[in-house]
């Protein structure tokens, strides 16, 4: 799966976030990105908050006063079907490495854009995480920075194939102790 980043996006906090042209991905998300409660928003694992542009797209065309980054997304992508992504799949994202680590549960600050855009992104599945929801993938996805790098509006970003070494978790394996009988 493949696709193309239509815009990066950052702000001092909070929404909407607005257009930047290219910026560095670290550890903690874009440089110069600030989170309104960087105790719910932000850190490590929730360090880019990805849109797909279609979403934001069918949204705006049933009546949500929407645009991209009025999401507060990092990255607004399009031509990748987040329906199909799952927790664990990497992108690679211009230099960068990032890794899906739990959808986007939308906050009350939503309810700017209209009292029923939350129920039209996310419902109890997403939130059980089960993709087989009808709105899996539509509220976003949280990445992590596996690996630091710019990105540019136009980079190409594409899933990363489990086969391939970049794709592997950041996790060594140790067996378990023997068991004393």
């Amino acid at each position: 799966m493949q696709g193309t980043i239509v815009r990066i996006n950052t702000s001092p906090g909070g929404l909407p976030k607005w257009p930047i042209t290219e910026g560095r991905l670290s550890e903690l998300g874009i440089e110069g990105d600030s989170h309104s409660h960087p105790a719910i928003h932000g850190g490590a694992n929730k360090a880019i908050l990805l849109i797909a542009a279609e979403t934001v797209d069918e949204l705006t065309a049933r009546g949500f006063p929407l645009f991209y980054g009025a999401l507060g997304e990092n990255l607004t992508v399009r031509g990748i079907p987040f329906h199909e992504l799952r927790i664990g799949d990497r992108l690679a994202a211009g230099s960068a490495l990032l890794e899906i680590t739990q959808p986007r549960g939308p906050c009350a600050a939503l309810d700017a854009y209209g009292e029923t855009l939350k129920a039209a992104i996310y419902d109890a599945g997403v939130k059980a995480r089960d993709p087989a929801s009808p709105r899996w993938g539509m509220s976003g996805f949280y990445a992590r920075v596996v690996e630091s790098g710019v990105i540019r509006v136009g980079n190409t970003i594409s899933v990363v194939p489990c086969s391939s070494p970049l794709s592997q978790p950041d996790i060594t394996m140790v067996p378990d102790p023997p068991r004393l009988r």
